[in-house]
């Protein structure tokens, strides 16, 4: 090893979903919207002035922050905007956990969480979840530097209700609380109404799931002012422009629109429980989804085969090669044309 070598920082870095080139493809592996975003996504982009692109954008991300104001009736000094609700998370632990205790989180969730906290060098502990995959508020209720899980969580779909959720934050008044919600739309009640009660509640959205906003790169927060100001006062001290022009305003836009966002979110959610119905049928074994997915084993089938077996028929879905779930697959809720194609070659299969 050289000498400049050993100031390196070397971290396992996180692994997101194969996005195949092929053409002719089902892609059911990465939980992005089967349906084109809102019209009025299109409209702004014709709309937008190339000439206006050789400023600088507004780094106060005002004219989305006032839409997200507008969406969800929040005071604009209570909401925080980045690039994806992955920057929006590394900032969040970036400002506020920053203690010498351990913040928590699942064993099984996103696993963007540990890799954050090793990058940043924030102690962790994963928190098991029980034999049905659900978060216990209980275990919770120690010495933390901080706590944060998905709701509904990732990969396993389970939601956590309003009354347990509290749980852990009246357990929890000397720690940050962030609830992670980039599936909320899909199913469940969001905690947002809690930021009135709890100081130390954090709640994040994006928009790359029910606002079919992926590619865009769109996430946001809420949280009482004086978490709203510190959080700004280290996006300002790391990079003032992190959200560029198209994204602003097409955001702007996009969020604008509720009544498409509800017409797209049902008919996934109508998907989703047709799909569990023959999944169900064919043997697959899965809780209760809240999201736009389904988290599936079968007691008769490796998951590792049938993840190749589906590869090789051009039909993407996640495997994850972990311990506790690695003979589950996670399967993105699709449009019901690529449902039913996945229906039919499982029929098949087995």
């Amino acid at each position: 090893m050289k000498n400049w070598e050993k100031n390196v920082r070397k971290v396992v870095p996180y692994v997101p979903g194969e996005q195949p080139k092929e053409d002719h493809l089902i892609k059911l592996n990465t939980n992005e919207n089967p349906y084109p975003p809102s019209p009025k996504a299109e409209q702004c982009l014709r709309e937008l002035e190339i000439s206006a692109f050789r400023k600088y954008p507004d780094p106060e991300c005002r004219e989305l922050i006032q839409a997200i104001s507008r969406a969800y009736g929040v005071p604009e000094s209570r909401i925080f905007a980045g690039v994806g609700s992955d920057d929006v998370l590394a900032m969040l632990f970036l400002t506020f956990f920053h203690g010498t205790a351990p913040i928590l989180f699942p064993d099984i969730t996103y696993s963007f969480y540990d890799v954050w906290a090793e990058l940043l060098r924030i102690p962790y502990e994963t928190v098991p979840l029980d034999e049905e995959f659900a978060i216990r508020p209980g275990d919770y209720q120690r010495e933390n530097g901080g706590i944060i899980f998905p709701n509904p969580n990732a990969p396993t779909g389970r939601l956590l209700s309003l009354d347990l959720i509290k749980e852990i934050l009246d357990a929890n008044s000397d720690s940050i609380v962030i609830v992670d919600e980039a599936y909320i739309d899909f199913g469940g009640e969001s905690a947002l109404p809690l930021i009135d009660q709890y100081e130390n509640l954090i709640v994040v959205r994006t928009f790359s799931k029910s606002y079919s906003m992926a590619g865009m790169r769109i996430g946001y927060a809420f949280g009482q002012e004086h978490l709203i100001s510190y959080l700004n006062d280290v996006k300002f001290s790391f990079n003032s422009y992190t959200m560029n022009l198209p994204a602003l305003k097409i955001g702007a836009a996009v969020i604008s629109d509720q009544e498409y966002l509800s017409m797209t979110k049902n008919k996934i959610i109508k998907t989703r429980e047709w799909f569990s119905k023959e999944m169900r049928a064919l043997g697959f074994s899965f809780s209760e989804s809240a999201s736009n997915f389904l988290f599936v084993t079968h007691e008769k089938v490796d998951a590792k085969e049938l993840f190749e077996a589906l590869k090789k028929a051009h039909i993407y879905v996640r495997h994850f090669r972990k311990p506790r779930i690695d003979q589950y697959l996670r399967i993105t809720i699709g449009t019901d044309e690529e449902m039913q194609t996945l229906v039919a070659f499982l029929k098949e299969y087995l």
